[in-house]
C-alpha cells in the first residue's frame, strides 16, 4: 500500500474523513469530514484567517447560488470549461489533459481541433477498457439549479470570488474609500468535475478560502518583500530554480512587486501549517493554461501522491473582474480617491482548504520502527492538544481523570479524555489523531497532585503538578514548553 493510501486509510479509520453517501454506494467527488477532521481543518482555516487579519483584510459571506447573469459577466458560462472525451465502448468519461499526462504527454490542447489530432496522432485509448475514444468536447464544469417559473436561471458558485467582486463599492465604503484593500471569504464552491479522484485532492464540492486585493493599477504595492528563505521555482520558461521571494522579484522572475508579496506570505503560510519547505515548490502557469481572467499566475504546489499538486493560486486578475461587472450590471465600478477616479486591478491567492488538509496529513505521517503509525502535527494545528487518560478504570482513577479533564477543559477546550482499552492501545490511537500531549493519571497523582505527561513524537514523559496545569493551558504551561524543547535540542 502506497503511503497515500495509507494515509487515507487511517484518515477513514480515525475520524479524519470519509466518502460521502457510503450506505448508498458512494458518490465520487463528496467526502464526509469526521470528528478530528473537522477541528484539522478549523486549525488550518484559523491560521489562514489569522495570516489576513494581520494583514487589515476585511471579511464577507456571501451565497453559494448566483444568477445565471453573474457568471454571464465573468466570463463562467463560456470560458469555465475543460476539454473531455468519452471512450467509445464502456463509456467512461475522461478529462483529456489527466489522460494526456497518464500517456507521458505534458502538452495542453489549446482547442477541440488540436485536442482530436493529438488524440489520433498519439493514438490515445481508453485507460480503462483500452477501446477507442470519441471526439474531444468542451466539458463546462459549473452545476445548473432548476429555477421556477420566469425567474433567471441559478447556478452553484465554482468559485467564492464572484462575491466580492460584485459587492467591491459597497465594502470600499466600510473601507472608508480607501485603496489597497483586501477582502477574504471563506465559503463552498462547487465544480462539475469530470473525473474527480484522489479522496481531498479532486472534489465536486470544496471549500475555498478566497482573498480579493484591490489596487491602484497604477499602484500596486501593498509591502515590501521581505527576506526570507530560499524556495523552489519553477518558471513557465526555464527549469527550476531555487532562491528567496524576495530575489524572485528583484530578479524580474516574478515582476509585480504585490504578486511577489503575496506569493510570500502563502509560503509562510504553509510553513505556519506544518507543511516543510522541501514538498513545496511555486510553478508559473504557461500562457496556454491561464485563465481567462488572469494575465500572470503562481500556483503553490505541495508533493501529494508523488506527484506535485496545486493548493494555492496566486493570480494577477487585472481589471478584468470589475470591469466586466461594470459593463454588464452598468454599474459604475470606480472609486475617486485625492480627485482621481480608479477602476482597481486584483491580485488573488487562492486557497483550496481541502487541500491544504490533505497536504498538512501527508506532511505529518510516518510510521516508527515497531510499524506504530503517527501524525505529527504540530501543536497548534492538531486537532486536541492533549488527552486525559486514566492509567486504570478502576480504584477512582477515572472520576479523578475526568475532574482534570474539566478544570483543564475550561482553560483549553481541545481537550480529549479517553478510557477505554490499555494505557498502550490509548497512546497509539492518540498519536494516530496527532495528539501533541498525553496526560496520565495514576496511583501517584493520588498522592502527590503530579501526573505524567508523554510527548508523542519522543514518547518521552516527565512529571507535571496538575495545579500548574490547571493555571495555563498544556501549549502554553512553562515546565511543559521546556521539556519540548529539550527534545528537539
Amino acid at each position: 500500500m502506497s503511503e497515500y493510501n495509507e494515509v487515507v486509510e487511517l484518515a477513514k479509520r480515525r475520524g479524519f474523513f470519509w466518502p460521502s453517501f457510503s450506505i448508498y454506494g458512494g458518490q465520487s467527488g463528496f467526502y464526509d469530514y469526521g470528528p478530528v477532521g473537522v477541528l484539522l481543518k478549523e486549525n488550518i482555516v484559523n491560521a489562514w484567517r489569522r495570516s489576513y487579519l494581520r494583514e487589515g483584510a476585511i471579511f464577507i459571506d456571501t451565497p453559494n447560488l448566483s444568477p445565471e447573469a453573474v457568471f454571464r459577466a465573468s466570463g463562467h458560462l463560456e470560458k469555465f470549461a475543460d476539454l473531455a472525451v468519452q471512450c467509445t465502448k464502456c463509456r467512461t468519461r475522461f478529462k483529456l489533459e489527466s489522460l494526456l499526462k497518464e500517456n507521458g504527454i505534458e502538452k495542453t490542447p489549446s482547442g477541440i481541433e488540436e485536442a482530436n489530432s493529438l488524440i489520433n496522432e498519439k493514438k490515445i485509448k481508453c485507460s480503462s477498457c483500452g477501446s477507442p475514444l470519441g471526439e474531444a468536447y468542451d466539458f463546462n464544469l459549473m452545476f445548473k439549479m432548476e429555477h421556477n417559473g420566469n425567474e433567471e436561471p441559478m447556478y452553484l458558485r465554482p468559485e467564492t470570488a464572484q462575491g466580492m467582486f460584485i459587492n467591491f463599492k459597497q465594502l470600499n465604503n466600510i473601507f472608508r474609500g480607501k485603496l489597497p484593500m483586501a477582502v477574504a471569504q471563506l465559503g463552498k464552491a462547487f465544480r462539475n468535475e469530470i473525473s474527480p479522484r484522489q479522496s481531498l485532492i479532486r472534489l465536486r464540492e470544496l471549500t475555498q478560502g478566497e482573498v480579493e486585493v484591490f489596487f491602484d493599477p497604477d499602484n500596486m504595492f501593498w509591502k515590501d518583500v521581505p527576506d526570507g528563505r530560499e524556495v523552489l521555482f519553477q518558471p513557465n520558461n526555464s527549469g527550476p530554480m531555487t532562491m528567496t521571494v524576495k530575489q524572485a522579484n528583484e530578479s524580474g522572475l516574478i515582476r509585480n512587486t504585490a504578486l511577489a508579496y503575496f506569493v510570500n506570505k502563502t509560503f509562510n503560510l504553509l510553513m505556519e501549517i506544518g507543511i516543510g519547505a522541501d514538498r513545496i515548490r511555486f510553478r508559473q502557469h504557461r500562457p496556454d493554461e491561464l485563465a481567462h481572467y488572469s494575465s500572470d499566475c503562481w500556483d503553490a504546489e505541495v508533493v501529494l501522491d508523488e506527484d506535485w499538486v496545486e493548493i494555492v493560486g496566486i493570480s494577477h486578475r487585472g481589471q478584468y473582474d470589475l470591469t466586466r461587472h461594470q459593463d454588464f450590471s452598468k454599474d459604475s465600478m470606480t472609486v475617486t480617491i485625492d480627485g482621481k477616479s480608479i477602476l482597481p486591478a486584483v491580485i488573488e491567492p487562492a486557497h483550496g482548504i481541502d487541500r491544504m488538509v490533505m497536504s498538512v496529513l501527508m506532511k505529518s505521517y510516518h510510521k516508527r520502527e515497531n510499524n506504530f503509525k503517527v501524525m505529527s502535527f504540530l501543536p497548534e494545528i492538531a486537532p486536541f492538544h492533549a488527552a486525559i487518560l486514566p492509567l486504570q478504570r478502576k480504584d477512582g482513577l477515572p472520576e479523578l481523570a475526568r475532574s482534570i479533564h474539566e478544570k483543564l477543559s475550561e482553560k483549553d477546550p481541545y481537550v480529549a479524555y479517553d478510557e477505554t482499552g490499555s494505557i498502550g492501545k490509548r497512546y497509539a490511537r492518540q498519536d494516530e489523531i496527532g495528539t501533541p500531549f498525553c496526560i496520565t493519571v495514576d496511583y501517584q497523582t493520588a498522592e502527590d497532585g503530579t501526573v505524567t505527561i508523554r510527548e508523542r513524537d519522543s514518547t518521552s514523559q516527565i512529571r507535571v503538578n496538575v495545579s500548574d496545569l490547571e493555571k495555563n493551558p498544556v501549549l502554553s504551561n512553562e515546565k511543559v514548553m521546556e521539556f519540548v524543547r529539550s527534545l528537539k535540542s
